[in-house]
């Protein structure tokens, strides 16, 4: 009796120890790809702060009337505009790639079914 707890122990461990690692691997990847959708957003947010101060600039050189210089003004702010929606689709196409861990889940899901059924087929007699 003894050795056959012995046995379940060190492979219930040995089972935790691979579903930690599983784990830890579906998660980096998933990780990994949002940290590059972060990345887009972070280039959308700088791209967006520096388009609010060219439009500020262009209404003011709009009070000032001068068209030529506020026209090329408001063609920076377009194009950075652009720039900032492109990489914000970008960073969400990203982001929605991440993926939660399945198999880890799917295999923590069969093992807790095989401990129940062990656990029911056993019965009180076994402890």
């Amino acid at each position: 009796m003894g050795e056959l707890v012995k046995d379940v122990t060190t492979h219930m461990s040995t089972l935790v120890r691979s579903e930690i690692e599983l784990a830890k691997l579906e998660v980096t990847s998933s990780v990994k790809q949002g940290a590059t959708g972060a990345v887009f957003f972070a280039a959308a947010g700088v791209i967006g702060a520096f388009s609010l101060f060219f439009f500020f600039f262009m209404l003011g050189e709009i009070l000032a009337i001068w068209l030529p210089r506020w026209a090329s003004f408001t063609i920076v702010f377009a194009l950075m505009v652009v720039l900032a929606a492109a990489f914000a689709f970008l960073g969400l196409r990203k982001v929605k790639k991440v993926r939660k861990p399945e198999k880890t889940i799917a295999s923590l899901e069969q093992t807790a079914q095989t401990l129940k059924s062990a656990a029911t087929h056993s019965g009180p007699a076994a402890v």
